[in-house]
């Protein structure tokens, strides 16, 4: 593998970036699929293996769940929901059309069990009744959801509801989704693995069976999430990890659930034979420094928040692999750590294939006087 080293930076507008995109250089032929859209990525890094209508909006039906889900693990870890706290089933929740988990009306039920029958039973009285837990009205609770996939990146997503229920205005894309189910491993690695490799789950004496069928068909499947309406068609977002590799598939509009489970595990199946991986960059590791103008510091080091692994084809793409790191200039302090600074770019045998925003790992704040004035006139003659 050809990496170049970086210099501490580059004077080079970046005007676009694609943290999900990979371009196609020496790609193997990707399967032909039967559903509408879809989306192969490589986890964390989020790198497009293979997609089809990646940012067409369609409705989501309950894959819509990973939201709740995601804003659920994010007010227990702010402590401001409690697993074993008892949550009352509204009217509303209790009311739910579509799947249940079968709650009674004014009864209370552990937020632990809520998660369950959302996550395994898809029950849309569940999720009705953690978002009333967390926001206090599930209005509230789509504006934190919207508000959410907006921090996360999904461009294409607007939520009006916490359950996927059919309704014109709510969509998203299988891009989106796949930013959402990785961000939701990503954030929450042991309530992923505690809940989303369940296969069935009892309740009020109504024992259900979780609809992904990948969970009985490959055991490197241990998630994530099933949906179906009139409009949506059969859909699955699917996680596999094999080895030291984990591929998340987003498969939307499919016929039948046996079609969407095939078609979801051939699309795996392409992608760990196809590819394989390599962690360039340890998480908060600095990859180099950019120069900062204004700032108490002269320099602000960056690199990724999470390990940075690449996937390549096979055989030996990794041989062919260039990269090339470009800053965003002039950079102006302050610089708040997690803001994207510029773009590593990688070619594969002379050509483009896919690129990545870097991150500050550090904040720089606003320098002293005598500092922006020096550099002021600095960034006037340069």
């Amino acid at each position: 593998m050809n990496l170049r080293p970086f210099p501490s930076f580059c004077l080079c507008l970046i005007l676009l970036l694609l943290p999900l995109r990979a371009f196609p250089a020496s790609f193997p032929t990707p399967p032909t699929l039967a559903a509408t859209s879809w989306v192969l990525a490589e986890f964390p890094s989020g790198q497009i293996l293979t997609a089809e209508n990646p940012d067409e909006p369609r409705a989501p039906a309950s894959l819509t769940k990973l939201m709740t889900a995601y804003l659920t693990f994010s007010a227990l870890r702010q402590n401001t929901l409690n697993l074993n706290s008892s949550v009352r089933v509204s009217e509303r929740a209790w009311q739910s059309g579509g799947s249940k988990m079968f709650l009674k009306v004014g009864s209370s039920v552990p937020v632990k069990d809520l998660i369950q029958g959302m996550v395994v039973q898809s029950g849309n009285d569940a999720s009705v009744a953690l978002a009333e837990a967390v926001a206090g009205s599930e209005e509230k609770f789509v504006q934190l959801m919207n508000r959410e996939a907006a921090r996360l990146g999904m461009k294409n997503s607007h939520f009006v509801n916490a359950t996927g229920w059919p309704d014109p205005a709510h969509v998203s894309t299988a891009g989106d989704l796949a930013l959402l189910a990785i961000a939701l491993i990503r954030d929450f690695p042991e309530e992923y693995a505690r809940y989303y490799a369940q296969k069935e789950y009892r309740y009020n004496n109504i024992s259900q069976p979780n609809r992904n069928r990948l969970l009985w068909l490959d055991p490197s499947v241990d998630g994530m999430k099933t949906g179906f309406t009139t409009t949506a068609g059969f859909c699955l977002i699917a996680s596999s990890k094999r080895g030291d590799r984990r591929l998340i598939s987003v498969l939307l509009g499919a016929d039948s659930d046996r079609a969407r489970a095939g078609e979801s595990l051939k699309l795996l199946n392409w992608g760990f034979q196809s590819f394989e991986s390599h962690r360039l960059y340890s998480g908060k590791q600095g990859i180099s420094a950019f120069r900062v103008w204004k700032g108490d510091k002269s320099s602000v080091k960056v690199g990724f928040e999470h390990d940075f692994v690449i996937a390549v084809p096979k055989p030996e793409g990794s041989k062919k692999l260039e990269a090339k790191l470009f800053s965003r200039q002039p950079l102006i302090a302050p610089v708040k750590k997690g803001q994207s600074l510029g773009t590593l770019s990688f070619s594969l045998a002379g050509q483009p294939y896919s690129e990545f925003p870097v991150y500050a790992l550090e904040d720089v704040a606003t320098g002293g006087w005598f500092s922006r004035l020096f550099d002021s006139f600095r960034l006037w003659f340069s």
